[in-house]
Formats: C-alpha cells, structure tokens, sequence
C-alpha cells in the first residue's frame, strides 16, 4: 500500500497512515515554534532555533514519502 502519491517534485498523503505521520510532522514543527519563539528576541533568533529540528523532521518525513509513494 502507498502512504503517499508524487505531485510534481512534492508527495501528498493518500492513505491513513500518510495523513498521521504528516499530521504528527506538522504538530512537533508547530510545537516547535511555539517553544522557541517565546524565549527569542528576535526573528533571527526564532530561525536559528528552529533550523536543528525542522530539517530533520523534514528530511525524515521526505525520505518516508519517497519510500512508500508511487515513484520507483
């Protein structure tokens, strides 16, 4: 079963279990923001914080989108 179907150079959820794992990405990175941008004092401060954590998460869910999508 695919978990993601290719659009373009991106992947969108096509079943259950592509919608949680993107749903899950989206609240830490969400989560994430919140929790840094209340101690920054500015927006570079905001961006550098959240750099180490977003990227992997995103590289991670990527890399689960291209493994389980439709493109061999």
């Amino acid at each position: 079963m695919t978990w993601f179907r290719p659009m373009g150079l991106l992947f969108r959820p096509a079943s259950a279990a592509g919608w949680l794992i993107s749903l899950a990405a989206l609240a830490f990175c969400i989560n994430v923001f919140i929790a840094i941008d209340r101690h920054s004092h500015s927006v570079s401060d905001t961006l550098y914080g959240i750099f180490p954590f977003w990227i992997p998460t995103l590289l991670v869910l990527a890399r689960i989108a291209d493994r389980t999508g439709g493109r061999r």
